[in-house]
């Protein structure tokens, strides 16, 4: 299954993070100098992924602007000799080419991957949600493309949860397959404690096969109207194999402030340019704290 192209839902409102995300998209959000959907794009150009398709909403234009290139702020940084900025900002609109299609309304994240099969057509694609944020090298999408091409198989990306929040996930129903690995027989969606199957989570990492816009198509909306990705996937179970993969790496939760918080201060310890700068702060936090 070689895979050329990414969807990279964000359509979505980021009411966890309201009120900055009346003018800001959630997908735009730092973690340290770069926002979110900028980490995942190189995740899925890392794995040579060539086209990525941002499935957006009418509003969040500024998605959009970030990728195009800036002639005059080029010039103007040359100009002043910031070689460093100059290549950062040249290196965001040269990752891949990035489109955009409009989700017109907010039906679900199975109806926003419909949104774009006109412009995924007929071949295997990934699906990244830009709020999971994975660190580890080599990323998440090339750790998946290997299993995806050991087993030509759909793969999901999973990880393991405590068992008193299992309610709170979807989980997969699997059998294990090999270091990591897993074939998938059901997902069951949030489960009871008692009834889950495992505690393996879905996280939003997903290689999957064209026939799964047939599976959308067929999919009933739930309660609230939308349309479920893992409803879909489950149809798509009955015809071909879908295998789930727990990856390597830390994910954080870039959908939740907290969680982008302990992003931004665990890759800034990290990185060689700011991690000296972090950990003294940190350590003068917690020295702050101690003190009260």
């Amino acid at each position: 299954m070689q895979v050329r192209k990414a969807v990279i839902p964000a359509a979505g409102l980021g009411t966890r993070f309201l009120p900055i995300t009346k003018a800001v998209p959630k997908e735009l959000l730092p973690i340290l100098d770069r926002p979110m959907l900028q980490y995942v794009v190189e995740e899925a150009a890392e794995a040579g992924v060539e086209e990525v398709i941002v499935v957006t909403a009418r509003g969040k234009e500024s998605i959009a602007s970030y990728f195009q290139p800036r002639p005059d702020l080029e010039a103007r940084l040359a100009e002043a000799g910031s070689a460093d900025l100059l290549e950062s900002i040249r290196h965001v609109s040269t990752l891949a080419d990035v489109s955009f299609v409009i989700q017109e309304e907010p039906l679900g994240l199975g109806h926003a991957v419909l949104t774009a099969r006109n412009a995924v057509g007929h071949e295997p694609f990934v699906v990244i949600l830009p709020d999971d944020i994975v660190h580890h090298q080599p990323g998440v999408i090339s750790q998946m493309l290997e299993v995806s091409a050991q087993h030509q198989a759909g793969v999901i990306a999973v990880e393991q949860v405590p068992w008193e929040t299992i309610h709170n996930y979807g989980v997969v129903d699997a059998e294990e397959r090999g270091a990591r690995t897993h074939f998938i027989k059901q997902l069951v969606e949030k489960p009871a404690r008692e009834d889950a199957p495992s505690n393996l989570s879905i996280v939003g990492r997903y290689i999957l096969p064209p026939e799964i816009f047939d599976c959308l198509e067929r999919t009933p909306p739930g309660a609230r109207g939308e349309i479920q990705l893992t409803d879909g996937i489950q149809l798509l179970l009955e015809q071909q194999d879908v295998y789930a993969y727990e990856f390597l790496g830390t994910r954080y939760d870039g959908g939740a402030p907290m969680g982008l918080l302990r992003a931004s201060l665990e890759f800034g310890m990290a990185r060689e340019d700011t991690g000296d700068a972090v950990r003294a702060l940190v350590r003068e936090i917690a020295g702050q704290l101690e003190q009260d």
